[in-house]
């Protein structure tokens, strides 16, 4: 990860400096040395730090990047988030790839710890899914981590998913449970949790019987979803719903009693949280 936020860190300095930073090489001495402090202009929960520091250190490692908080604490309006001191250029220079990191994976944060909130005292644990912006999968993923939420598989790789297209190019969900099973992903161990995506409950019955261990309840309607997560339960396979999850909807899904309830738009659909650099 670290090797990847380095090249997101050097390919985004290049994007935003270019050739250099004309109005800071022209007005401020390159000899000055600040202090400048992050600060939360509204109530949210702090999620990417380290990546801040990371900005600051491939800069300048002579910049000192001080947390006044750790990533998963919830802040108020007015609080202090860190302290960074150094080359008032290099801190200039870093300010806005900084912030757009913090206030983006914080957001993921804070958007996340609603749904986490929503659910509390339920048996239902919010998950993300692969709805990321592209190659900031990994920092959104630690975001959904850092706000209470748990995170699904992170790519096509390192889990089996057999979802409706799948299906479609298999002849029905039992074929394509059996050409998993068959496989050399799954007969060489690497691979032995299958999940599978059903849209009703003659999917859900199928899926059963073929075996897998957790179903993936696809836009069904709440009475559907209950008696499909009965009907699950009755096997010891776990359910995920997923699709129209929403902070107005989520609480009553939750009440099914599904496992898993995966959520696209705390990751697609995020508000940046509002904070500041300001030197002093």
């Amino acid at each position: 990860m670290i090797n990847l936020l380095k090249d997101l860190i050097m390919m985004g300095l290049e994007e935003d400096i270019g050739i250099g930073d004309i109005t800071t090489d022209s007005i401020i001495d390159k000899k000055k040395i600040v202090k400048a402090q992050f600060m939360a202009k509204e109530d949210f929960v702090v999620a990417g730090l380290f990546i801040v520091k990371l900005v600051f250190q491939v800069l300048d490692k002579k910049i000192k990047f001080v947390e006044k908080v750790a990533d998963g604490d919830r802040v108020k309006k007015g609080q202090i988030i860190a302290v960074v001191t150094g080359s008032a250029h290099s801190i200039i220079r870093g300010e806005r790839l900084a912030l757009n990191f913090l206030q983006r994976i914080s957001g993921v944060a804070t958007i996340t710890s609603k749904f986490v909130e929503a659910v509390k005292g339920t048996n239902a644990t919010i998950l993300d899914t692969r709805k990321t912006t592209p190659l900031w999968r990994s920092i959104e993923k630690y975001g959904v981590l850092a706000g209470g939420g748990e995170n699904h598989r992170f790519g096509l790789f390192d889990a089996v998913l057999i979802k409706d297209n799948h299906i479609k190019f298999a002849g029905g969900i039992e074929k394509a449970i059996e050409k998993v099973k068959r496989s050399k992903v799954f007969t060489n161990q690497k691979f032995k949790f299958i999940e599978v995506e059903a849209k009703n409950l003659d999917e859900v019955q199928k899926a059963i019987t073929a075996g897998v261990d957790r179903i993936l309840l696809d836009n069904m309607d709440l009475k559907t979803m209950s008696q499909a997560v009965k009907l699950c339960k009755k096997y010891k396979i776990k359910t995920e719903a997923s699709g129209g999850v929403n902070l107005k909807t989520v609480r009553s899904i939750a009440k099914t009693g599904v496992d898993f309830i995966s959520v696209g738009a705390i990751t697609h659909s995020v508000r940046a949280v509002d904070i500041n650099m300001k030197i002093v």
